[in-house]
């Protein structure tokens, strides 16, 4: 088989998108800035000189300043994201100011088409998209397409300061265990498969998980009551039949470009801490990272428990180089049924589109050489794709339609 046609096969697969930030209300781009100045892109445009605040520049001033730092991130890859976004879906390329304006009316003019998602999904076979905002969901003109993974920092975060500032913290953390249940009983009453958090409320948990002794009285630290309210939620996921997706690997911090507060950290003991809850819970567990270098920890975890998967790459960890070399890991380590590749993070359907664009062909590249090295046939690594674009995530989060 010729790589253009196992290309053409890669690209016909379905996707299945385990994270986004869409919003039902407005699936579109509504101008071009909602493309240009996406997240992860406009922090590369901001290295580049591009102002903090572009949108405070009249729109000729700002059409200059995007064009100059546009011009000098040609090497990233969310450039290459936004030029494929532009030339596939509207037809342009980007060669001159001229052409953002000319964009900028393409990008207006689809956004109040009611069909418009449904065509952006259709150019690259997306099936499933999820978020973890219930009201952000369902998705007009896209039936069957959302889906909710309901986020738990917020009620996690309650539960800790709760215990925390209870005089008898141990008698507080089994009251709460009881409204745990309940919280996790009324999401899969509404039909969701799993849940999200991120280790953010647990301030990354420098404490195993291991052994989930009872709390003293008082007295109990911070990392102790953590882990006590993690072996609870665990153990209400499991009666409910659940799963629970981590996103792991990113800390406060004080970063001067768009979005800044948020950095990449790796710590050795992440991933490991959270054994404890692998081993005493039969539920499943995702683990989606934001930093490159935590890729083997979860790659190992997932060898070492049947129950734990790796997910799509999150933040930091979205880039060319770490997802040929997670691949490459996944490959070699992993069946294909636990591993889910598509994290888009985007906040708009076509960047949704971009993002998988730029995955599919990442697979199609890293697959087709192993081909040629003689690991794998060609239908074995169709098979294989499949699997990381959409069926094991397919399988993971079986009922959670919105």
């Amino acid at each position: 088989m010729t790589k253009e046609k196992f290309t053409s096969r890669i690209d016909a697969l379905p996707v299945f998108d385990t994270h986004t930030h869409l919003k039902g209300e407005a699936l579109a781009a509504q101008s071009f800035w909602d493309i240009g100045h996406y997240f992860w892109f406009i922090r590369e445009l901001q290295s580049a000189g591009y102002p903090a605040d572009p949108m405070a520049l009249g729109p000729a001033q700002r059409i200059k300043a995007f064009w100059k730092a546009y011009q000098a991130t040609t090497n990233t890859s969310m450039n290459w994201v936004v030029r494929r976004i532009l030339s596939d879906l509207y037809g342009i390329t980007l060669e001159s100011e001229k052409d953002i304006r000319r964009a900028d009316k393409a990008i207006r003019s689809t956004s109040s088409d009611p069909g418009w998602p449904a065509t952006v999904c259709a150019r690259t076979y997306i099936e499933r998209i999820f978020t973890n905002v219930p009201a952000d969901a369902p998705f007009p003109g896209l039936d069957g397409v959302a889906g909710v993974l309901p986020r738990m920092e917020r009620p996690i975060k309650g539960w800790l300061d709760r215990v925390s500032n209870a005089g008898d913290q141990s008698s507080e953390i089994e009251t709460i265990s009881g409204d745990i249940d309940k919280h996790i009983a009324a999401y899969k009453e509404a039909g969701y498969a799993g849940i999200m958090t991120s280790d953010d409320p647990f301030d990354r948990l420098r404490e195993r998980t291991h052994d989930p002794h009872p709390l003293q009285r008082t007295g109990n630290t911070v990392d102790a009551i953590g882990v006590g309210i993690l072996h609870r939620l665990c153990q209400a996921v499991e009666r409910h039949g659940m799963f629970i997706q981590f996103f792991l690997g990113i800390e406060k911090g004080y970063g001067t470009t768009a979005g800044g507060g948020g950095v990449p950290a790796y710590h050795g003991d992440r991933v490991l801490n959270l054994h404890g809850l692998f081993r005493l819970y039969q539920i499943p567990f995702e683990l989606v990272l934001g930093d490159g270098l935590g890729n083997s920890d979860a790659i190992n975890a997932a060898r070492i428990f049947p129950n734990v998967h790796v997910g799509g790459m999150w933040w930091y960890n979205f880039r060319t180089s770490t997802y040929r070399q997670t691949m490459q890991q996944r490959f070699e380590a992993l069946p294909s049924t636990k591993s889910e590749l598509v994290v888009s993070d985007a906040r708009c359907i076509e960047w949704c589109y971009g993002k998988i664009v730029l995955i599919k062909k990442l697979v199609a590249d890293y697959l087709y050489d192993q081909i040629q090295d003689g690991w794998v046939d060609a239908e074995g690594a169709i098979s294989i794709a499949s699997s990381w674009l959409h069926d094991s995530a397919a399988d993971l989060y079986r009922s959670s339609d919105a």
